[in-house]
């Protein structure tokens, strides 16, 4: 199938898939129809919100998948990002009275780490050539076992003391607009800030020489080498992205919509960095695609508190399979998903 052929069924199938979510959502808003108390403006802002950790590992997992590297490491790239969030914000304010100054240098505290993290992997995916799947689970089984540590270290226990999050930004004017004002001008910006990325992503990876080079490191790289391009160093750059975008997700998790690390069970990212892979799969490593995706993922996990809003009580167990629920039925549903033809292939570049 040609490039441009490929192009057109995207759009057309994130096209549709947009359509049809606007549409139910405007007929359970502003219609009475059966459901539309389980749809209500602070239901889908809810959802906006716990879409938001998902979606920036997604896009970040799929700029990396796109160059020929399978980030399987999301999961342990967002633990680590929750855990330093909330450790730097707490070391910065001396344990107590942390302010929203404190909370936005630690998520470029977090930045930073995942940064050098990623580049550890980076460099022991691409040079060392080492197995990308077993690489990717040890940095979920390394977070899993240092984060509690860590955090025991710190504050005695497997978790944090409750903190403070980032503050709700309103924006004067925009901000009385029916539905999409209080969704998106008068909520986090971290949910504003999101959507941003998402579409800055489509537009590098479609629209701009490098995004090219990303998705011909993918598919070609003999081909981009032959160009004059060093195909390993677009790798590192896009996996160097996406630990970088996970941790950040992370870190959202623990101080943007969340009140401090949770280190019991699997943590408090509970399965999200493996979602964010089936997201960005969804999304036929379309970043708007994939925008839309996690936000069916983040609605799923809202649903047990909407639920309860409208009288309804289920098991803490059956409500929890909600998220994966979605998953299973998004699979089912996606059916066949074309890969990057040269993923998990390392490359010597030709001299």
């Amino acid at each position: 199938m040609s490039t441009a052929r490929t192009l057109v069924d995207d759009r057309r199938t994130l096209v549709g898939v947009l359509g049809a979510l606007v549409a139910v959502i405007a007929l359970l808003l502003f219609v009475d129809l059966p459901g539309s108390d389980l749809v209500t403006v602070g239901a889908l802002e809810r959802a906006l919100q716990a879409a938001t950790p998902i979606a920036l590992a997604a896009i970040g997992g799929l700029y990396a998948e796109k160059s020929g590297v399978f980030n399987i490491g999301l999961e342990g790239f967002m633990i680590f990002g929750a855990l330093v969030g909330a450790a730097v914000a707490w070391l910065l304010a001396g344990g107590d009275g942390i302010t929203q100054a404190h909370l936005w240098a630690a998520f470029v505290a977090v930045a930073l780490v995942s940064g050098v993290l990623a580049t550890l992997f980076a460099v022991l995916l691409i040079r060392y050539e080492a197995n990308q799947i077993v690489a990717g689970l040890a940095v979920w089984f390394i977070g899993l076992g240092f984060g509690p540590f860590a955090a025991t270290v710190l504050w005695g226990g497997v978790s944090s003391p409750s903190l403070p999050n980032i503050d709700a930004v309103s924006v004067p004017v925009l901000a009385e607009i029916p539905v999409l004002g209080r969704l998106f001008f008068d909520a986090s910006p971290l949910v504003l800030l999101t959507i941003v990325v998402a579409v800055a992503a489509w537009v590098v990876l479609f629209r701009t020489r490098y995004g090219y080079w990303v998705q011909a490191a993918g598919e070609n790289p003999e081909a981009l080498d032959t160009a004059g391009v060093d195909v390993n160093r677009v790798r590192y750059a896009t996996v160097i992205f996406s630990g970088v975008m996970a941790g950040l997700g992370g870190a959202v998790l623990s101080i943007g919509i969340g009140s401090g690390f949770t280190g019991t069970g699997v943590t408090m990212v509970d399965g999200r960095g493996w979602i964010a892979i089936v997201a960005y799969l969804f999304g036929n490593y379309n970043p708007l695609g994939t925008y839309g995706a996690s936000l069916l993922f983040g609605a799923m996990d809202m649903l047990q508190i909407q639920l309860q809003t409208i009288g309804i009580s289920l098991p803490g167990s059956i409500t929890g399979l909600f998220p994966y629920v979605a998953v299973l039925v998004v699979l089912v549903g996606v059916g066949y998903t074309r890969v990057p033809s040269a993923v998990g292939e390392s490359y010597d570049t030709e001299e």
